[in-house]
């Protein structure tokens, strides 16, 4: 049995932790590596699908379609690999060609459009929820009107190169700028857009707001103001602390009018139909165009709507299948998207209560009329000005009165005479009195002075009989 001293042990424990640390150091880097990277699963190809891109993977492949189109059929492996269907097959959604016959004679592919709308179709057998979110969108329903230019699953996601929109470039995170250039381009360049790379406190891109694929239309309800207020929970209460009737401005005023402060501003009196808490904007039916229709027919010298003719339009709107009261709600908005993207810090928003309280503000120069067609999109017709202070109007835009703005004339003229038929009427009253009482006060005197005349004369008989 060996023995060995406390300075012997220490000695040994110290020369065993430098070996272990001496072998564990070529190894570190790796270990380290390891755990900061995961080596991306390698992808194989089915022997199929590489039979497929053998072909495809060229960029001058290309075929005419019969309405004369030039479609690319090149896919690029590299890019498919790198994509988010790479681990499906050509044939799961290519199903309905036939390899046997496939590349050897004409493509019987009317369009390209007609191309999208039946690949659409197959999008959904795997992305059903999505689905259902662009199929009550507003892009579905242009398309259900025949629009040829509302965007489909692949006018949005390429199918062959689709990558998670938190890897993907912007421009393809985000390809509403393919069609709405100018609405993107404001947006880039307002509040929001400049704080697009805030990892602090990010601002919403375009699908946070107007959702990615549920779009509805801008206008319609309150959809856009309520998605506000979810981001600015504290609106509301900062507002109450300087604004008078502050429910009421959020109800009536869009958020841009005020914190748009460059922009113009415009007057819409929105169809509502029903009564209290049942009131619902009015939607056109799809199919019967009535509105655009009957606004052309009483606005005959196309002037826009003067009060009597703008009462005429909601009767018959009223009895064209609006069940219930048609009201108008009135409500200040910016004149264009592009204005409604072009939101400025919230020191630089509108707080000037002349800005609207005021004869003459000009937000009430500019007056429409609307109704939400099939889609949500509006219906407008342009209205007179002279409607907001038209006595005849009184009873169609009484939803919408503004202090100061929109002042019916005749209306004053009458709080005039009212005015000093009061003050008149008090101060005849008030003379009436006063002669009155002067004339009881004399008759009073002569009475009592007759009095003291009778009881004189009868005082001097009793004393000539004595």
């Amino acid at each position: 049995m060996s023995t060995s001293s406390p300075a012997s042990r220490r000695w040994h424990w110290l020369l065993a932790g430098t070996l272990a640390l001496a072998l564990a150091v070529p190894f570190a880097p790796v270990l380290a590596q390891d755990e900061q990277e995961e080596p991306e699963e390698e992808i194989e190809l089915a022997e199929e699908d590489v039979a497929c891109l053998e072909c495809h993977d060229d960029p001058k492949l290309s075929a005419k379609l019969e309405s004369g189109e030039t479609i690319s059929l090149h896919i690029s492996t590299e890019a498919f690999l790198s994509s988010m269907h790479n681990e499906n097959s050509c044939a799961d959604c290519h199903y309905e060609i036939d390899i046997e016959t496939h590349g050897k004679g004409e493509i019987a592919i009317a369009s390209k459009r007609d191309l999208g709308v039946a690949m659409a179709d197959i999008c959904q057998d795997c992305h059903k929820k999505k689905y259902r979110e662009y199929d009550d969108s507003v892009h579905a329903m242009l398309i259900e009107q025949g629009s040829e230019k509302a965007p489909m699953c692949a006018d949005c996601h390429n199918p062959h190169t689709v990558r998670s929109w938190k890897l993907a470039e912007p421009a393809a995170a985000m390809p509403c700028g393919k069609c709405h250039k100018d609405v993107f381009e404001a947006a880039a360049n307002d509040v929001h857009g400049m704080a697009a790379g805030n990892q602090q406190n990010p601002a919403p891109v375009c699908s946070g707001c107007h959702q990615a694929h549920g779009v509805k239309a801008a206008s319609l309800g309150t959809a856009l103001r309520d998605t506000c207020l979810e981001c600015h929970d504290d609106a509301a209460a900062r507002h109450k602390v300087w604004l008078p009737n502050a429910e009421r401005h959020f109800e009536s005023i869009s958020c841009p009018a005020c914190h748009a402060p460059t922009a113009e501003r415009r007057v819409n009196l929105r169809l509502f139909q029903g009564a209290g808490a049942d009131q619902q904007q009015m939607l056109e039916e799809s199919g019967v165009p009535q509105f655009v229709k009957l606004a052309k027919e009483i606005d005959k010298k196309d002037l826009g709507l003067d009060g009597s003719e703008l009462r005429a339009l909601l009767k018959q709107v009223a009895g064209d299948g609006a069940n219930g009261k048609v009201v108008l709600r009135g409500r200040l908005e910016v004149s264009s998207a592009v204005q409604a993207h072009q939101l400025a810090d919230k020191s630089k928003a509108l707080a000037d209560c002349t800005m609207c309280h005021q004869a003459g503000a000009q937000p009430f120069t500019s007056v429409n009329l609307t109704i939400a067609g099939p889609d949500g999109r509006p219906l407008r017709h342009d209205v007179q000005t002279e409607v907001l202070n038209s006595l005849q109007s009184l009873d169609s835009v009484q939803g919408f009165y503004v202090l100061g703005s929109t002042r019916i004339k005749l209306l004053d003229y009458l709080l005039v005479l009212v005015v000093l038929g009061l003050g008149g009427g008090l101060a005849a009253h008030a003379s009436a009195r006063f002669v009155f009482r002067r004339i009881r006060e004399k008759q009073a005197r002569k009475a009592l002075a007759g009095s003291a005349d009778a009881a004189s004369q009868s005082s001097t008989g009793d004393s000539g009989k004595a």
